[in-house]
């Protein structure tokens, strides 16, 4: 193709969805989280799941009609399964998904779920082209991969570029697992929050940290940092996994995270969601561990470890975490009138996993992420929702 490229420098001011952009020796990183709050936590897997770019997407204005973008991917490996696709790419045109693309190559992270460790090697950048564009004035966004960390070394196009307008819709904050970061999505906009923000026509920032959703402070101090419209929180599956702690811990621990994200948003709506159905964990403890016996081709399960009469001594079920975080929101509901609570059931219940059942026991795959995302819509931002927009506006 002969184009007359121009290249833009990628900024944080063309970045949306990052709370932190990192120089790297090849270009930018975006992060979910900013680095103080990286700074207090070295757990591995919360490294991983911050710097993979869920929700993160490139936005600008241009009549360009080629787009092209040089990433530095990291993939992830398991020893003992079959290769991962590559990760997608979603380009959105004025609203509207225009193209899909992936990048090869770029450094690998190679995991061994039976012991616990991860190593990395280096590979080559590769290159993310979209053509074909129409040659008018149209606002593009570039939906980074949810599940593949992302460095951005150099965009150009074949016509000049300036920064989006602001849309003047809502700022939606949500925080929660890895089935809110997307896991076993098909695409970056078709995570069950990506596609609620575009139901909802308000501006994602997607906080979903697969396996880290664990009440840690300095994700309530980066929300109640962060400017938001509308937060949620979702809070459940992986202080079951991970057990992590026992009740008495349990409802301090949630009192302490919704205090110190109305330190900052006072008056907020702010709606507590608790864990959609999951049968292994409903009424038995954790924690959850893989199970290797298919691993071979493609099918990785989960089963629970615990005991259900170790409830008696304060381990959490999910079934005791959705009691007592109804009760909580009941409690503080009192003196809080924009603070919401929604079950989980009702985005993801029995009947559904009839239907679409969960296809490892933990996370749902990509006709549930849509069914999730269209009912938490209706839930939360129709008529009476916690996020209805009762201003008679969009501001």
């Amino acid at each position: 193709m002969d184009n007359h490229w121009i290249t833009t420098p990628v900024t944080a001011e063309l970045l949306r969805g990052a709370l932190d952009v990192e120089r790297t020796e090849y270009g930018v990183l975006p992060h979910r989280l900013p680095a103080r709050a990286r700074a207090q936590c070295a757990d591995p897997q919360l490294a991983m799941a911050e710097a993979q770019p869920s929700g993160v997407r490139l936005v600008f204005r241009t009549r360009a009609t080629a787009v092209e973008l040089d990433t530095l991917p990291t993939k992830r490996v398991y020893v003992g399964a079959p290769p991962r696709p590559d990760g997608v790419y979603d380009l959105i045109v004025d609203g509207r998904l225009a193209g899909q693309g992936s990048v090869t190559g770029g450094n690998t992270l190679t995991i061994d779920m039976s012991t616990g460790t991860a190593e990395q090697y280096s590979g080559p950048p590769g290159t993310l082209r979209f053509t074909g564009l129409p040659g008018t004035v149209k606002d593009v966004e570039i939906w980074l991969p949810h599940n593949e960390t992302t460095e951005l070394a150099a965009l150009r196009t074949d016509a000049p570029i300036e920064p989006a307008v602001d849309s003047g819709r809502r700022v939606w904050l949500h925080h929660g697992s890895s089935i809110s970061h997307g896991s076993d999505a098909a695409g970056p906009t078709t995570t069950w929050p990506a596609l609620a923000a575009s139901l909802g026509g308000v501006e994602l920032i997607n906080l979903g940290l697969g396996g880290s959703a664990l009440l840690d402070p300095f994700t309530a101090r980066t929300i109640r940092d962060t400017p938001a419209d509308l937060i949620s929180v979702k809070i459940g599956i992986n202080l079951v996994n991970a057990d992590l702690m026992r009740l008495r811990a349990f409802t301090p621990a949630v009192h302490g995270f919704l205090d110190t994200i109305r330190e900052g948003h006072p008056t907020t709506p702010l709606l507590v969601v608790s864990p959609i159905l999951c049968p292994i964990h409903e009424d038995t403890p954790g924690p959850s561990a893989p199970d290797f016996s298919n691993l071979s081709t493609g099918r990785l399960r989960f089963v629970a470890m615990g005991d259900p009469a170790e409830r008696a001594l304060g381990k959490l079920t999910l079934g005791v975490i959705r009691d007592e975080l109804a009760r909580i929101v009941e409690q503080r509901a009192a003196e809080d009138p924009n603070l919401h609570h929604l079950d989980g059931r009702d985005l993801y219940g029995e009947a559904d996993f009839a239907e679409l059942p969960l296809p490892d026991e933990l996370h749902p795959d990509a006709a549930t992420h849509r069914r999730i995302g269209e009912r938490f819509a209706k839930l939360a931002f129709d008529t009476h929702g916690a996020f209805t927009d009762r201003s008679g506006s969009s501001d």
